[in-house]
């Protein structure tokens, strides 16, 4: 039997995603090699697009490249950086652009736990903020989000955060940025996170964590640290 996790009710939950309220094996199973296959044609058949344009300057000044470099190069960079599963962010902006036009073809339906959305709108219910911070891009979040299999959920959110307008995950400064755009103190805003340096980063700001270890996950068995843990979101209940 699960143990339940009593914890404090917080004013505002953020919710990691991969691992978290979602599979990481679908992101790499499904996800990477849609985007592997369409790199190429967004960096030329989009290349006069604004996000685009800042990606590609940031693949070249990340990768070292000459300002001149061709697409071939920069595919390059970008297949490097998948392979290693790098959370670089021109390799993030892409992603979520092709992602987002992914579901909005139908192509792709998002993946979720089957304790999380009803999770996520029971604490909506409850009068709780739901914010994401995810190290994909925010194209790719909303996207995410308003293609679950449960139909769009980003009504039930009140933001988004990623490594743009927050920085590194593992950080605690980006908590603390998150923090003040929250506009809520760090001892009421709760991180759900499958990663424990993210969740060390966050406590190091003055969150409360929770670290989630699903079974068979991709760092399940590397363990949350001295977080409370779970491994279903219907373990939580809040005093």
């Amino acid at each position: 039997m699960s143990t339940t996790v009593m914890l404090e009710r917080p004013e505002a939950i953020v919710l990691d995603i991969e691992g978290t309220t979602s599979s990481t094996w679908f992101v790499h199973d499904v996800l990477y090699p849609y985007s592997r296959e369409r790199f190429t044609e967004y960096l030329t058949d989009r290349a006069d697009d604004e996000d685009v344009q800042r990606a590609r300057g940031q693949i070249i000044d990340l990768a070292g490249l000459d300002p001149d470099a061709d697409t071939a190069q920069l595919v390059a960079a970008l297949e490097d950086w998948l392979d290693r599963d790098e959370k670089r962010t021109p390799l993030k902006i892409l992603q979520g652009l092709i992602w987002a036009d992914g579901f909005a073809k139908g192509d792709l339906t998002s993946h979720f736990f089957d304790d999380a959305v009803p999770a996520i709108r029971r604490w909506h219910e409850d009068g709780i903020e739901l914010w994401v911070f995810s190290s994909g891009s925010l194209s790719s979040q909303r996207a995410w989000f308003g293609n679950s299999p449960d139909g769009d959920l980003l009504p039930l959110f009140s933001g988004h955060f990623d490594t743009e307008n927050a920085g590194p995950k593992r950080v605690a400064s980006s908590y603390a940025t998150i923090r003040e755009q929250i506009g809520r103190p760090a001892a009421s805003l709760l991180f759900f996170s499958d990663l424990v340096e993210e969740l060390d980063a966050a406590e190091e700001d003055g969150w409360g964590t929770v670290g989630v270890r699903r079974e068979g996950d991709q760092h399940a068995e590397r363990g949350v640290g001295e977080h409370p843990e779970i491994s279903t979101f219907e373990q939580v209940r809040f005093t």
